[in-house]
């Protein structure tokens, strides 16, 4: 495990290709934030890779942001740890805005059952890669 801390979020290698991230309580994340966010994932994960995106703090994104948020082909799968109804409706929504890369995520409201299901998910795309 290997904590990376940027300015607006903290970031957890959990393996070669799953990360951890908790964005900072009270960030309105910009487009700068936003390449950084993507360039950080690019240069520290094998790809394809997966993220368990952890919503224990709140925080906002601009417009631009929304519609840009996790538009990396490059991500396998997202597990979202959702601690607050509120949390999973915005969630919900942002999952149904169309986008050019379909987000393929689940959420949970347990930090170690998303963490199976992610590496479970990881595990079996490296294994059909394999094959």
């Amino acid at each position: 495990m290997e904590l990376h801390e940027l300015t607006f979020a903290k970031i957890i290698i959990l393996r070669d290709d799953i990360a951890e991230v908790i964005i900072n309580d009270g960030i309105d994340m910009d487009m700068p934030m936003l390449e950084v966010y993507h360039n950080f994932l690019l240069s520290n994960l094998k790809a394809p890779f997966s993220l368990l995106i952890n919503k224990i703090n709140s925080y906002s994104y601009n417009a631009d942001v929304l519609l840009n948020l996790a538009e990396l082909s490059e991500i396998n799968v997202m597990a979202i740890v959702s601690y607050k109804r509120i949390t999973t409706v915005s969630t919900e929504y942002l999952h149904s805005i169309p986008r050019p890369i379909e987000w393929n995520l689940k959420i949970f409201s347990n930090r170690d059952d998303a963490l199976t299901w992610l590496e479970s998910e990881q595990d079996n795309l490296l294994l059909s890669s394999d094959s």
